[in-house]
């Protein structure tokens, strides 16, 4: 029991709690919290901005399941992380970003880093953002949120820390208690409900989401048991084999889906908001009783339900598929939904001609286990609806949020809390510029982390978009930089393959170099 700087004391409680890597930027007002993270055996990565270090965080979240840590300092510090903030909030990752704050705003302007409001702004797109105003404040604050992060929505949490108190001498934080308040489990009526009307349903359908990611074997089982043909989100890929010979796999966002999905008698849908971004039309086509579990109240009436259960995916889809039967025959005909998939299959090559190939390519070297970071690029557009994933959880891309910026230091992050195993990056040639400085991070980490550069010289879905509205092309064109020159200049390896063959060898290799690889890949590339 040592009393020290209550900065110190944070990354002793952090490891105690299970937390073994930190991500941040030391500076004037949070430097009390690196006093304690070397003796506390915690590991920091530095990034090159705030924004980076709360993506890696996110991306080390999502490669883990567990919470990602980032530090960051007052004001401008907090701010630059607010965009990462806002991408872990739609997406639900567990990200716990700990600022300093100054020690009082009310009575002057003019100080360092001074906001009108630090925490209401972190409150915009964290679960909650509060300031604890005492050593045992903040140490409560620490395991509420990680707490929080283990039993409910795993949404970011922001904590901040004055400047003087961080440097107050403090007790430790109390032992954890290990007590953690179960996942919210749906009541066995409900679930018996849910298997009677299952095993009643002539043509059920189920829609597996994100939400259902840590479920797949009981997943598969409902859909197996219940006879029920599937649709997962962009983010429930791989919850069931896209080759399963019932599965519609993650075409969601076709028109034509709204008229499919309307043939079911029984819609059960698991772990997903079926939000704009999933369904990108207003109405999700159902005709027939509609299902909804979530764990999050809120998202149980919007599309409509006509019964919602509150419930962790996982311990849901395990009792249902205890109480279902043996195997069920299916009305849905396999041959009608391969020709659907190779319709949609079809609509995506011609909105986005010449990437579908590419994608083909790309999914055939990829190691199974891989792990995949995407950016906002037209690449990722066409990848999420034909790139075939047998593992849940294994794609990562800022769905909701939509920032661009994201693929790069999350996927550092992700390549952190994968300890080797194979991570890889796509981002566009201009969200990558975004965030291009964390090429500096990767290499001092020494990650062998493929980046694969999708380069159209422009926004170009911009500029589609202006052109389907009538709209004059306009500040949809920038100068490129030499992307392998830069890269060779922080250190990291490159290549510009010309073919889908070279790029193919490049990718392998760059799986098992000594450090990170940005491979350039012209948009013509499968034509030549």
């Amino acid at each position: 029991m040592v009393n020290r700087p209550l900065g110190a004391q944070i990354s002793h409680m952090l490891k105690a709690r299970g937390i073994d890597v930190v991500f941040g930027i030391p500076g004037v007002h949070n430097i009390e919290m690196y006093r304690g993270i070397e003796e506390a055996g915690l590991r920091h990565v530095l990034a090159r901005h705030e924004q980076g270090a709360a993506f890696m965080a996110d991306g080390y979240a999502r490669a883990t399941g567990g919470p990602g840590v980032c530090f960051v300092i007052t004001g401008p510090g907090l701010c630059n992380a607010l965009t990462a903030l806002g991408q872990a909030y739609s997406d639900s990752v567990p990200v716990l970003a700990i600022s300093s704050c100054l020690d009082e705003t009310a009575s002057g302007r003019g100080q360092l880093h001074q906001m009108i409001d630090q925490a209401g702004a972190a409150a915009a797109v964290c679960e909650w953002s509060l300031e604890g105003r005492g050593s045992e404040a903040v140490y409560g604050l620490i395991d509420r949120a990680l707490n929080e992060f283990a039993t409910a929505r795993p949404r970011p949490r922001h904590i901040q820390v004055s400047v003087s108190l961080g440097g107050a001498v403090s007790a430790p934080a109390a032992n954890a208690t290990g007590r953690v308040a179960e996942r919210p489990r749906a009541s066995s009526a409900d679930v018996r409900e849910t298997a009677r009307i299952l095993g009643a349903a002539k043509k059920p359908l189920v829609i597996f989401g994100g939400g259902a990611a840590g479920a797949g074997p009981a997943a598969r089982d409902v859909v197996d048991k219940s006879g029920a043909a599937a649709f997962t989100t962009y983010a429930g890929r791989g919850i069931v084999n896209p080759e399963h010979p019932l599965c519609f796999g993650a075409y969601l966002a076709r028109p034509e889906s709204e008229r499919v999905i309307g043939e079911a008698d029984v819609v059960l849908a698991v772990g997903t908001e079926l939000s704009e971004v999933d369904l990108w039309r207003n109405e999700l086509g159902a005709k027939g009783i509609v299902i909804r579990v979530d764990m999050d109240p809120a998202e149980l009436n919007h599309p409509r339900s006509d019964i919602a259960i509150i419930s962790d995916a996982r311990l849901f889809l395990e009792e249902l598929a205890s109480l279902l039967p043996g195997k069920k025959s299916s009305i849905w005909s396999p041959e009608y939904i391969a020709k659907c998939k190779a319709r949609w299959r079809g609509e995506t090559d011609a909105e986005r001609p010449g990437i579908v190939p590419v994608c083909e390519a790309l999914a055939s070297a990829v190691p199974p286990d891989a792990m995949i970071y995407s950016d906002m690029t037209q690449f990722a557009y066409v990848a999420k609806e034909v790139w075939p994933m047998f593992k849940p959880g294994h794609w990562h891309h800022p769905f909701g949020f939509g920032t661009l910026g994201y693929a790069l230091p999350a996927a550092i992050g992700g390549a952190l809390g994968r300890c080797g195993k194979p991570t890889l990056c796509i981002a566009g040639d201009y969200g990558f510029q975004y965030t291009i400085q964390e090429l500096g991070t990767a290499v001092e980490m020494k990650l062998p982390l493929p980046i694969v550069i999708w380069d159209n010289g422009k926004l170009k879905e911009i500029e589609e978009s202006m052109i389907r509205s009538q709209i004059a092309p306009n500040a949809v064109i920038a100068k490129n930089p030499d992307f392998c020159a830069l890269a060779n200049a922080y250190g990291a390896h490159a290549s510009r393959p010309e073919s889908t063959s070279e790029l193919i060898d490049d990718l392998a290799k760059s799986f098992n170099a000594d450090k990170p690889t940005l491979i350039h890949v012209a948009a013509d590339i499968a034509s030549r």
